[in-house]
């Protein structure tokens, strides 16, 4: 009776492709899903990956048009248009030409900014991601991307009391909320 299930259970994982018989190897079960899951892990950080890359483009795009030699009449610098004081709170001890010069250094100061602002503004992430707002959709990202043009605190204030910072060039932290939301990214 064993001989009779056993050898019917192969014949049903053959016909569902589950044993391979052309190679001689019969993965578990287990190993079957182990495997479905980690392509499906690994497609699902492809797809985080790529959302932040379009992130990164889109945002260094509006701060410089993705040009990392180029300073504004303000002295912000690169293709993110960093301030020294920002740079230097981030542990970043570089003159202006070797930050100007170095594109691999201002992708990872950028990086060191998105997660030191996202751990002080985690808290509002939490409670404001996916809501709207003034008809404006809120989320991770263009929390984020305000706090890029004017700092976690001035986040922080549009939150509690609704004032909307403005830069020099008198661009809101609101215009770069609204215009960066739905991005996808994952930062960890």
């Amino acid at each position: 009776m064993r001989k009779i299930i056993v050898l019917s259970l192969l014949t049903t994982f053959c016909s569902m492709g589950v044993i391979d018989s052309s190679v001689g190897k019969v993965p578990t079960l287990i190993e079957t899903i182990i495997s479905e899951q980690l392509k499906e892990q690994q497609k699902q950080q492809q797809h985080y990956e790529d959302e932040l890359n379009r992130f990164l483009t889109d945002v260094g795009f509006r701060e410089s048009g993705n040009r990392y030699n180029i300073t504004n009449k303000w002295g912000y610098m690169g293709k993110y248009q960093f301030g020294r004081s920002t740079l230097k709170g981030l542990g970043f001890k570089v003159t202006k030409d070797e930050f100007l010069s170095n594109p691999q250094l201002q992708e990872e100061a950028m990086m060191a900014l998105l997660l030191h602002n996202k751990e002080k503004l985690q808290k509002y992430i939490d409670v404001f991601d996916g809501q709207t707002i003034n008809g404006m959709y809120i989320s991770e990202s263009g929390i984020l991307a305000a706090a890029h043009l004017g700092g976690q605190g001035s986040v922080k204030r549009y939150f509690k009391n609704g004032k909307v910072f403005k830069d020099g060039f008198g661009t809101k932290i609101t215009a770069y909320m609204a215009q960066f939301s739905g991005y996808d990214i994952k930062l960890n």
